[in-house]
């Protein structure tokens, strides 16, 4: 092959692989492009032209701060992609009892675009500090502006069931396992989940996952105590439910707080 030859060659397949990555964009935007607007989807962009994302797919949980679609990285891994949505001025309302006073955020500006941001880094951070206390949480891999991306908890694009939806196999163990995740949390990570409950514990082979760590807060945080008991109300009153006996809100909530240092 002569010089020219191997030259014509090489710009072939330059172009050829510049094609086929314009395509695995198209592709992947075509997913989301109706729904959110342009720097979010430029955003996703980052991801993918980072590597992170190779693929989306479609849609597999809904709600009113977010929308987690399944996705691929170029290796094949499910991912989980959680887009917050900027758009509800509700949503803005409901979290911001949950960053006001938390010091890791005390210089934030109010525009909605600079809070979803922060809201965002906020779990990935979370998130973070709960896998380092020993909780069991999905993995946070990187964020961007409003998305962040996840280790997908599940198989092949269907999540793991909620506890709600699946209860364990064995509750009283079961139990004393979220009692652990909640008091890691709060002695090692030094934060509160604030918005535990069944909605938010998923149940995958008996393993237990922890999800949702965008309202999580410091423990200097004025209401994290307020929020502490809450989160044990609402695991006690669940478990009660399928049947086994509990010690009372009160006493696990004293308990765990004499331990704070």
């Amino acid at each position: 092959m002569s010089y020219f030859e191997e030259d014509f060659e090489k710009v072939r397949r330059r172009d050829e692989e510049r094609r086929r990555k314009r395509r695995k964009d198209e592709d992947a935007f075509e997913i989301v492009e109706e729904v959110f607007d342009r720097p979010t989807l430029m955003a996703l962009y980052d991801l993918i032209n980072d590597g992170i994302i190779d693929r989306m797919f479609g849609v597999v949980a809904t709600g009113k701060e977010a929308r987690v679609y399944w996705a691929k990285n170029s290796r094949g891994d499910d991912l989980a992609v959680k887009i917050f949505l900027k758009e509800t001025s509700d949503f803005r309302r409901s979290i911001i009892k949950y960053i006001d006073g938390d010091p890791r955020f005390a210089r934030m500006r109010r525009d909605i675009r600079h809070i979803i941001k922060i809201w965002c880094s906020k779990e990935f951070k979370n998130l973070k500090e709960a896998i380092a206390a020993g909780v069991r949480v999905p993995e946070p891999i990187a964020f961007r502006e409003n998305i962040l991306v996840m280790k997908f908890i599940g198989d092949d694009g269907v999540p793991a069931p909620l506890i709600r939806e699946v209860p364990p196999g064995d509750p009283e163990e079961a139990f004393g396992t979220v009692l652990e995740y909640i008091k890691r949390a709060v002695l090692k990570a030094k934060i509160v989940h604030a918005d535990l409950s069944e909605y938010n514990i998923m149940n995958w082979n008996e393993e237990l996952y922890i999800i949702d760590w965008g309202s999580a807060v410091h423990i200097t945080h004025p209401q994290a105590l307020e929020f502490l008991r809450r989160d044990i109300s609402n695991i006690v009153n669940f478990f009660r439910k399928l049947g086994i006996e509990t010690p009372s809100v009160e006493d696990i909530y004293k308990r765990l707080i004499r331990e704070i240092p």
